[in-house]
């Protein structure tokens, strides 16, 4: 069952990462960044909560938003690769292993 939110976390990720440009609302500028850093802290604390290890689960990440780029640079979806959405999902997986551990201590010491 741990598992579940962390396959519905990736799920979403899919959506959001690989929909076609006509089906991404337009928003603010920056809204984007926002966007990836919150789906991969998320997918960072699902992760956690699922029993993955920290170091593979954060590897695992890391090469998700490398490759994501790329896909979406070369995929027909009408979007494109971006350097600094690579890097903005890896801060986010970062900050997302860091909440996890900041609640698993705190729920420790209660």
């Amino acid at each position: 069952m741990r598992v579940q939110p962390f396959v519905l976390a990736l799920l979403l990720s899919l959506g959001v990462l690989f929909a076609p440009a006509s089906g991404v609302p337009a928003a603010p500028p920056g809204t984007d960044k926002l966007v990836h850093l919150a789906l991969f802290a998320l997918l960072a604390v699902t992760g956690r909560a699922a029993g993955i290890r920290t170091w593979p689960l954060l590897g695992g990440l890391a090469a998700y938003a490398a490759a994501s780029e790329v896909l979406q640079a070369v995929l027909p979806i009408g979007r494109s690769g971006d350097v600094l959405d690579g890097l903005v999902d890896v801060l986010g997986a970062v900050l997302g292993l860091g909440l996890y551990a900041a609640l698993s201590r705190r729920r420790a010491t209660a």
